[in-house]
């Protein structure tokens, strides 16, 4: 031992907190099959919410319109698995409704391509 007091904080970049102290110890969400093109909203804003925790506080008030998940990532400032883990809780409170994009294999319907197309040519 270097004889040096170890603390949490660190004068640059301010409090240290590890991810899986965010989540509580889980790493995965794969249940909801969130993907970083899945649109999140809230349902609610943070001060409707009572004794939210700061991450979840700071989701529900990005996720006010639509939001992709890499997005919600991105401006929380936190890692993906730890966005999809934090937005899969609210989401099974229900305080947040997500949309997921149609499988890849699922073809788009033809008509409504040629319809597409149609009025496209007609501008």
């Amino acid at each position: 031992m270097s004889g040096r007091h170890e603390s949490w904080f660190d004068d640059e970049a301010g409090p240290l907190v590890r991810s899986y102290a965010v989540t509580g110890g889980r790493t995965r969400s794969d249940t909801l099959g969130l993907d970083l093109i899945t649109l999140v909203v809230a349902m609610r804003t943070a001060r409707e919410v009572a004794s939210l925790e700061p991450e979840y506080a700071q989701i529900l008030s990005l996720c006010q319109k639509p939001t992709s998940v890499a997005e919600v990532a991105a401006r929380v400032d936190l890692p993906l698995p730890v966005v999809k883990v934090l937005l899969s809780d609210l989401i099974e409170h229900n305080l947040v409704l997500f949309r997921t994009a149609a499988p890849p294999t699922e073809a788009p319907n033809k008509h409504v391509l040629q319809a597409v197309l149609d009025g496209i040519r007609k501008l």
